[in-house]
């Protein structure tokens, strides 16, 4: 497969090519030229399949020889990323009462649902930088489980660093901590006094800064980054065949949703041939609930802190992958929607590309603090089982769903727990609940910190180049 740009500008990329580059020089993000089909027989033939053994099949899909991987490397690098996972299954899937079912995605490293991908990344950096003897740097501005992620990920990584900026008090203390005690050579972290959409506008014109992209080979470790996407499609055969093994019936998923990563990736499971009906639910930062629900794809005046802390944007980026595949990969009118949001911060989608949108994200829904709080504590005393705020933007879904038409047989549902409640004592707390910390949570409260704070009357953009360039030195 080739990658292009979903702006037009950038096409004709090869697989290993494509996953070492962030942002593309014209803001877009990558897709391959096809999307696989995986017909009703094949899926049939995976019901009996682990979560593992499906993220193979589906990276074969789209990994092949041509790409510089074998499929038993592939295969290797896969089982290597998944190791310590805390669960026997890598994730599982929890039926509570009322319909309720909750897929775990917080058994990894660091407790949440982007270990999956990250980890996969990781592997795969790995492999071919080892080939290569090259260096690179992961740009990554976090909303609050991505920089943890991409920084356990990289632990040991010959060659690869990793600088992470994080929105200093607009995240849980566990989540800062998981990301300011990592203190290896190849972690740089910066802890900035703005919000995760402030951390982006400082990243991205780094990324279309071509001669420094190039010079100092700067990659993407997000959900900007193919892998990541790719990675998380199989998430959702997983669900669809947990839930539905013969394969006769369509499955919602509700999927808490920021960055639209891993909406996207339920997208392009759907295009594969999945029969999924996905659901986007988001906090009080209802940007993806306006434009799913009138093409309102637009800015508030700020981001709004709540207990959902890693769903606090306001830009979801990823929307631009999913408009592009809507439009019959239109890539003109994609890089016209992008550029007006870019420059007004808003636009609105045409008509019919939002009728598209609407038949992909059949619903959405946005909850605000007290609403989290009231799920969390519904679900405790219903299920004596705790979920985080992010997760509970998703149960919330449910459950309004529940109360509004009781008297319907509800579809086969799944939502997406995207962490663990331990990540996030300060939520749990205000819902009336009592935390539940993990030894591993405990243990970084005595663990050493290091960290560079950007105060507002800086010049984040001048110091994180600094950094780039220092590290480049270092390794030329």
């Amino acid at each position: 497969m080739k990658f292009n740009s979903c702006r037009g500008k950038v096409t004709g990329l090869p697989f290993e090519e494509a996953i070492f580059m962030g942002l593309a020089s014209d803001g877009g993000m990558l897709l391959p030229d096809t999307i696989p089909k995986v017909t009703m027989d094949t899926l049939k033939e995976w019901s009996s399949l682990s979560y593992v053994e499906i993220v193979k099949k589906i990276l074969h899909l789209f990994v092949t020889e041509e790409d510089g991987i074998s499929q038993k490397d592939t295969d290797i690098l896969i089982d290597k990323a998944f190791q310590g996972f805390r669960h026997p299954d890598v994730t599982h899937l929890t039926h509570l009462k009322n319909d309720l079912n909750i897929l775990e995605m917080f058994h990894g490293p660091t407790m949440s649902f982007k270990d999956y991908a990250m980890k996969c990344l990781a592997q795969f950096f790995g492999y071919f930088l080892e080939r290569r003897k090259k260096h690179v740097t992961a740009l990554i501005a976090t909303s609050g489980d991505t920089g943890s992620s991409a920084l356990e990920a990289a632990r040991g990584l010959k060659w690869v660093d990793v600088v992470v900026m994080l929105p200093k008090g607009r995240i849980s203390h566990i989540q800062e901590l998981q990301m300011t005690t990592v203190i290896e050579d190849n972690a740089h972290v910066f802890c900035a006094d703005g919000t995760s959409d402030d951390l982006d506008d400082v990243l991205t014109p780094i990324y279309r800064d071509k001669a420094c992209a190039q010079a100092n080979s700067l990659c993407s470790m997000n959900s900007i980054n193919w892998i990541r996407i790719m990675v998380q499609t199989a998430h959702y055969f997983y669900i669809y065949l947990q839930m539905c093994p013969l394969c006769d019936n369509t499955v919602e998923v509700v999927v808490p949703t920021g960055g639209c990563g891993n909406i996207t990736a339920g997208y392009i499971a759907k295009l594969m041939g999945l029969p999924v009906d996905l659901v986007s639910a988001v906090n009080v930062n209802d940007v993806m609930h306006r434009t799913v629900h009138a093409g309102d794809l637009s800015m508030a005046k700020e981001v709004i802190p709540s207990l959902a802390p890693s769903m606090d944007i306001q830009n979801p980026y990823n929307i631009q992958r999913i408009l592009y595949l809507l439009s019959g990969r239109n890539a003109g009118l994609v890089d016209s929607i992008m550029t007006e949001f870019e420059k007004e911060s808003k636009v609105q989608i045409p008509a019919d590309l939002h009728q598209k949108l609407q038949k992909v994200i059949v619903s959405s829904f946005s909850v605000d603090d007290s609403g989290i709080k009231a799920t969390m504590k519904r679900c405790w005393e219903e299920n004596q089982y705790l979920v985080c705020p992010h997760t509970a933007v998703a149960v919330a879904y449910h459950y309004d769903t529940l109360d509004r038409v009781s008297s319907q047989k509800n579809p086969l549902r799944v939502c997406i727990a995207t962490a663990s409640p331990a990540k996030f004592p300060e939520a749990v707390t205000a819902a009336g609940l009592t935390p539940q910390p993990t030894e591993a949570i405990t243990a970084l409260e005595s663990m050493p910190t290091r960290y560079i704070e950007l105060k507002k009357d800086r010049d984040w953009e001048e110091i994180i180049r600094g950094k780039i360039k220092e590290i480049t030195s270092k390794h030329n």
